[in-house]
């Protein structure tokens, strides 16, 4: 649908010489102009005031139709309080990260979202996981759109929750059963290092360019049997963590371990204005993961 100029509302008053366009027509237009490109990647969208005014309807359903595209991944920032933005790169694994969509594994789906979710002016990652692995994984894309100019966060709020140095971990563990601080020390010296390796990553940003960045890590008293990531308020990646028997070689002594994969783990995922399923979903794991944060974690030092 294109509007027509002579249909337009003027002096403020909006038209009635044809039916009210409904929000699927806007929806329609505003999707054929991001894919056309006439709305580029990364772009900000005209104010939601603006859009009422140029398709003659009210605002809500200007937001009816906008969130109908934030549930395709084509606009992010909705519900920020600034104007929508364009999801950047738009044609990379959209097919795999609808709502509704078959959930991914983890090192498919994560990157792109969160190199979307790197497209709003404050950037708010959460993270809950064994060690930052994946995280680190995907983090990658979004860090090189900043560095190529294409995204320009100004801040950068970055929480982990990793299990404590000091409990008995759940996995992984030798098969036997027995205990082996040298399985311990291995997951511990990884835990570190990625969680360095994010830190560093991350705060090169004040550097190189100008983001408020900042990243905490707080420790957990349990090893979490699920991986969680929450993006920007908007977005819960849910998975578990499937245990299953894998050979190691840990200084030389082969043994048998239970562990997960946890690159691998299947991903689901759920948004804010998706259905109110969905909406509930992220609205808890934000409680849950806040609950954690402020209530049974403690300070975390990324040190053996």
């Amino acid at each position: 649908m294109v509007v027509d100029p002579k249909h337009a509302s003027v002096n403020g008053r909006k038209r009635s010489q044809r039916p009210q366009t409904s929000h699927d027509e806007v929806a329609d237009e505003l999707r054929a102009r991001i894919r056309s490109g006439t709305l580029r990647a990364g772009q900000r969208m005209p104010t939601q005031a603006r859009l009422a005014d140029e398709f003659g309807v009210e605002r809500g359903v200007v937001r009816q139709a906008l969130h109908l595209l934030q549930a395709e991944h084509l606009l992010t920032n909705i519900s920020k309080g600034s104007p929508a933005t364009v999801a950047p790169d738009l044609g990379v694994g959209r097919a795999l990260t609808g709502p509704a969509a078959t959930p991914q594994p983890t090192t498919v789906s994560l990157g792109p979202r969160i190199a979307s979710a790197f497209a709003v002016p404050h950037v708010e990652i959460d993270a809950l996981c064994l060690t930052s692995v994946s995280l680190n994984l995907a983090l990658g894309e979004g860090l090189r759109q900043i560095h190529a100019g294409r995204l320009n966060p100004a801040k950068i709020d970055v929480r982990v929750l990793l299990p404590g140095r000091d409990i008995d971990l759940a996995f992984p563990v030798p098969v036997e059963g027995r205990d082996d601080d040298q399985v311990h020390d291995g997951w511990l010296a990884q835990r570190n290092a990625q969680g360095q390796v994010l830190q560093h990553n991350l705060l090169a940003l004040r550097a190189t360019h100008g983001i408020d960045v900042h990243v905490s890590f707080r420790a957990l008293p349990f090893t979490p049997p699920v991986k969680l990531y929450l993006l920007n308020g908007e977005e819960a990646l849910f998975a578990y963590y499937t245990l299953s028997r894998r050979k190691a070689e840990i200084d030389h002594e082969h043994m048998e371990l239970y562990d997960s994969a946890g690159t691998q783990s299947m991903l689901f995922a759920f948004e804010q204005g998706a259905g109110l399923r969905d909406t509930t979903f992220v609205e808890q794991s934000h409680l849950w993961f806040n609950a954690l944060w402020e209530t049974i974690s403690s300070e975390l030092a990324l040190t053996n």
